[in-house]
């Protein structure tokens, strides 16, 4: 019997990718973002190359009660979740004084909150059966404090901390938990988060994100804990841990007000 994963913000970037991956093995997709048509897009395009079922739900995630309204919709249809994918996530650059608190609070819901309920949802199922996957998508921003996007990588922080934790307290029980710790990749969250002209961002290839996408999917299924995908981003992780904390936090600054047009 085929298994079935459930995919957040699976409309465009990783989450796409992602799909693919899933849909190529023989898994079949919950699929959930903001955005219908793409969805539906993605939803025919999968089912018509490998013969999976697809399920589309629109749900912003960002909202508070949207990954108790999945859990209902799945329970309501008799769908059980073997793999969850937590990959929607969103970023703001800027000082943080300066900012939209409902945009702030907004991403601590989806980057948070609805990664945390999903899971929490879910796993009970997953020891029932004594096998289940959870990919969680954090950030080599999760190693450090980023002044200019202090939100987001605090966010990201909790993500690899929470995971890494309960990857612990599952050990034994057959499920799993991993944290894909990507670098700046092309997936429209730079124009999103306003990082259209930043430099960290010049030069990454569109194509870098089926890269780590497939880097992720292999980590999850040697259940690997924390996947850093290339030498940067492990060089990164363990960089931070060797310079003062001030050095650090003045670099990334630096870089993240840095634009490849001045």
């Amino acid at each position: 019997m085929a298994k079935t994963v459930l995919i957040t913000g699976a409309s465009s970037g990783f989450g796409a990718q992602f799909a693919k991956l899933f849909a190529k093995d023989g898994y079949n997709l919950v699929l959930t973002a903001r955005s219908t048509d793409r969805l539906n897009a993605i939803k025919h395009s999968l089912e018509g190359e490998y013969g999976v079922d697809v399920t589309v739900i629109t749900k912003d995630l960002s909202c508070p009660h949207a990954a108790d309204e999945i859990f209902a919709f799945t329970q309501h249809s008799g769908i059980d979740i073997d793999v969850i994918v937590n990959n929607a996530g969103f970023g703001i650059l800027g000082q943080f004084a300066a900012s939209d608190l409902s945009k702030q609070q907004e991403m601590i819901n989806l980057n948070v909150l609805s990664l945390t309920k999903l899971t929490h949802l879910y796993l009970p199922h997953m020891l029932q059966q004594k096998y289940g996957r959870i990919l969680n998508v954090a950030s080599i921003a999760a190693f450090a404090p980023g002044p200019l996007m202090a939100t987001y990588y605090a966010s990201k922080a909790y993500v690899l901390s929470f995971s890494d934790a309960l990857a612990t307290e599952l050990k034994g029980t057959g499920v799993t938990v991993t944290a894909l710790c990507p670098g700046p990749v092309n997936t429209g969250f730079a124009n999103a988060a306003g990082f259209k002209n930043n430099i960290m961002f010049s030069g990454r290839a569109d194509g870098k994100a089926a890269q780590v996408s497939r880097y992720g999917y292999n980590a999850m299924n040697k259940g690997k804990t924390i996947a850093l995908p290339d030498m940067l981003c492990k060089m990164g992780a363990f960089g931070v841990r060797l310079v003062p904390r001030d050095v650090a936090k003045q670099f990334i600054y630096k870089m993240q007000s840095s634009r490849k047009d001045k």
